[in-house]
């Protein structure tokens, strides 16, 4: 994606952000424990079957001190019912090992955030850009599909290396000082409106931009977009 396309599309999601972002409590109170809460929920769970649970933790661990001192049984108790417990036991972990090793402040970058438990590339990347501001790439699935779209990519991103490059090429798209809103502009493009079958093209606030619309056969191979 050349300039001044790139400052167009970062001006067009924005502005769409502005107007169409969910309103959802971990943005409302954006402090870096919630963040690290929704995060770890949000994995393999919908929004809405998150919500409930999430306020409902809160209440019972307000605080990661809380969190990391409470026993893992009690942890496990207030999770029950939204499953994968892997990542119960792995924020329970992480909220131990920063109280402990880090003196309860959870670290502000990707790079520190991978050294904890249950932090991969891209719970890192959500807490890192969302609770700090460090301009590095979230690559949900949401964002890979809307980003691959837009780069004119095949949306299966698999290997190492093309999602290295997919990393890459999003942190090369986060406007300086907006990489909190930016990362969750795509999130939220790719939940409302760039889903994966049938994308609503025409409410799209960066459909010019994007070479899908009349591509065809989705199969085929693309020309990659220079950003």
């Amino acid at each position: 994606m050349r300039l001044p396309e790139k400052g167009a599309f970062q001006s067009s999601l924005l502005h769409w952000y502005a107007g169409h972002k969910r309103d959802l409590p971990w943005r409302r109170n954006p402090d870096p424990y919630r963040v690290m809460v929704s995060e770890f929920m949000l994995q393999q769970t919908r929004v809405e079957t998150v919500l409930p649970y999430y306020d409902r933790f809160l209440k019972t661990f307000p605080t990661l001190q809380s969190l990391a001192r409470a026993s893992l049984q009690s942890v496990l108790m207030v999770w029950a019912g939204m499953g994968y417990y892997a990542r119960a036991r792995n924020l329970h972990a992480a909220a131990h090992a920063i109280l402990h090793e880090h003196a309860g402040m959870i670290p502000p970058t990707k790079k520190e955030l991978l050294s904890l438990p249950g932090f991969g590339p891209y719970i890192a990347g959500a807490v890192a850009s969302i609770a700090f501001h460090e301009p590095v790439a979230a690559l949900d699935g949401n964002v890979k599909r809307v980003v691959s779209r837009v780069l004119g990519l095949r949306e299966e991103i698999s290997t190492s290396r093309q999602k290295k490059m997919l990393e890459n090429s999003v942190g090369e798209l986060i406007p300086s000082g907006r990489a909190s809103d930016f990362n969750q502009a795509l999130m939220d493009l790719g939940a409302r409106v760039c889903v994966p079958k049938q994308p609503r093209c025409p409410e799209c606030p960066v459909k010019t931009l994007c070479p899908r619309p009349g591509m065809g056969d989705q199969r085929k191979k693309r020309t990659v977009r220079r950003i």
